[in-house]
């Protein structure tokens, strides 16, 4: 018998909610009287469904207190779908609501595989929300806190009836500044919503991704910066990336890329080590085309002990910052380490062979591409190599090594029981002219696929997956 493959099948509840978003008009008018415990199956329904209209107005009478997308996939666009639940929010009390109203506070836009759709209620105190915004002074938190005390301040020193405010909500989002049109759309329409708000919705950003800086410097006026965790910058002068990152000090992740390498320098660059060290959350930092030639010490000086993972591809490292890099006290527990772009020549082996050891207990991921590494430099650090104990991934594609060096490493790392994906470089044997475009002996590389596969099962490691790169 043909062996089938296991599909969950979907339950009556799944299937009925189905059927009744197939009719839009008739599943809104099923809202007003819809159970309470029902709305989350006929929003998931919706949601995958793409429903725009549906979408909409759940929102504006979800019975309960937050609204994540949570584990569901976006469609494209997603853009769209956007649109219609953040047009769904009420900063006012709606009219001919459900007997229970309207009651969401929190609508949560990012895609997160361990966030439910709604949060439990059983928390009858601030933050009701899991993922509710704790950092900057606009969100529900604290404004709740200043309510509570005008409150106090107002029983003491007036009789009057306080005009009744607005409810406070929370919109999360993460946004990607990508310079299509599509986004640049999207960005028109948040900023009117919020400005519809009167101040009672708050956007908090956790996560920010900026396509060349200087086109958005507008866009970046209406964002709580204080919000953000995770900052991702392409193109853009340091100058301008230290006057953002004076206004967060939460950051767990930074990435900057293709900096100018006259912004690298001097006060600019001080600036930059001064605002990384107030970031004593930071677990990640990216710096990619980012001249730090003979500056790496001044950098390492400032990063937090608890960093967990650092790339430095096209930075310019020198001989003398590898060194340092050895015996820097906070690059010594990093789960992963990218130094791809940066030549590892045979004089710095001796550092890169100390650093490895240091990484030892430590190191998953490592990344050493395109960094000019001959055999003899490789010979040099396999030892530490192959006591990296608990190493998941090695990528040291794109770098002019010969087989018989790349079969010794393959010995001395099938003892890695954690190890089981390696990007390797293709040998020089299968080139006319080593990485010429149309040298490649296809012949000699499957020869060579061949051998390491054959290696491989030898020792029982079909566990363990070596690839290359595509041409």
């Amino acid at each position: 018998f043909k062996k089938m493959d296991k599909i969950t099948p979907a339950t009556l509840l799944e299937l009925a909610a189905q059927s009744l978003v197939s009719n839009e008009d008739a599943a809104i008018c099923a809202l007003e009287e819809l159970p309470r415990d029902l709305f989350v199956p006929l929003f998931v329904a919706a949601f995958m469904g793409g429903r725009k209209k549906i979408l909409k107005a759940m929102v504006r009478i979800w019975p309960f207190r937050c609204l994540h997308i949570g584990a569901l996939s976006v469609r494209e666009p997603h853009y769209e779908i956007w649109k219609a639940m953040i047009d769904g929010l009420q900063t006012l009390p709606a009219q001919n609501s459900p007997i229970w109203g309207p009651k969401l506070r929190i609508l949560d836009l990012r895609q997160d595989a361990d966030c439910r759709t709604t949060c439990s209620e059983i928390r009858t105190t601030l933050p009701f929300c899991f993922q509710s915004c704790v950092f900057s002074q606009h969100s529900i938190l604290k404004r709740q806190e200043a309510q509570q005390g005008g409150r106090h301040i107002r029983t003491l020193t007036s009789n009057s009836e306080p005009r009744a405010p607005r409810e406070p909500m929370e919109l999360l989002l993460d946004l990607s500044l990508d310079g299509s049109l599509q986004t640049r759309q999207f960005l028109s329409f948040l900023r009117r919503k919020i400005e519809q708000s009167f101040g009672s919705l708050h956007l908090c950003c956790r996560d920010l991704q900026i396509d060349k800086m200087s086109d958005y410097k507008s866009i970046l006026k209406f964002l709580d910066l204080v919000c953000i965790d995770h900052l991702g910058i392409d193109q853009a002068c340091l100058s301008e990336v230290t006057s953002l990152l004076d206004q967060m000090i939460h950051l767990d992740s930074l990435s900057l890329s293709k900096i100018p390498f006259k912004s690298c320098k001097g006060k600019n660059f001080r600036n930059f080590l001064n605002n990384i060290r107030r970031m004593d959350n930071l677990q990640e930092l990216s710096l990619s085309f980012f001249c730090l030639t003979n500056q790496l010490h001044k950098l390492l000086r400032v990063l937090p002990p608890q960093l967990d993972a650092l790339y430095l591809s096209f930075c310019g490292l020198s001989s003398r910052d590898f060194i340092v890099l050895s015996q820097s006290s906070q690059a010594s527990n990093l789960r992963l380490l990218n130094l791809s772009n940066n030549q590892i020549s045979w004089e710095v082996s001796e550092s890169f062979q100390i650093l490895l050891e240091k990484l030892s207990g430590t190191l998953r991921h490592l990344e050493i591409n395109s960094c000019l590494m001959t055999d003899s430099t490789l010979s040099v650090v396999i030892p530490a190599l192959s006591r990296c104990s608990h190493l998941r991934v090695l990528s040291f594609a794109s770098n002019p090594i010969s087989m018989p060096t790349l079969t010794n490493l393959l010995q001395h790392l099938t003892g890695l029981m954690e190890l089981k994906h390696v990007i390797y470089p293709i040998p020089v044997h299968c080139y006319e002219q080593w990485q010429f475009n149309g040298s490649l002996d296809q012949q000699k590389l499957v020869e060579v696929q061949a051998e390491l596969k054959a290696m491989l099962e030898a020792v029982n490691r079909n566990d363990m997956h070596w690839a290359t790169c595509p041409e």
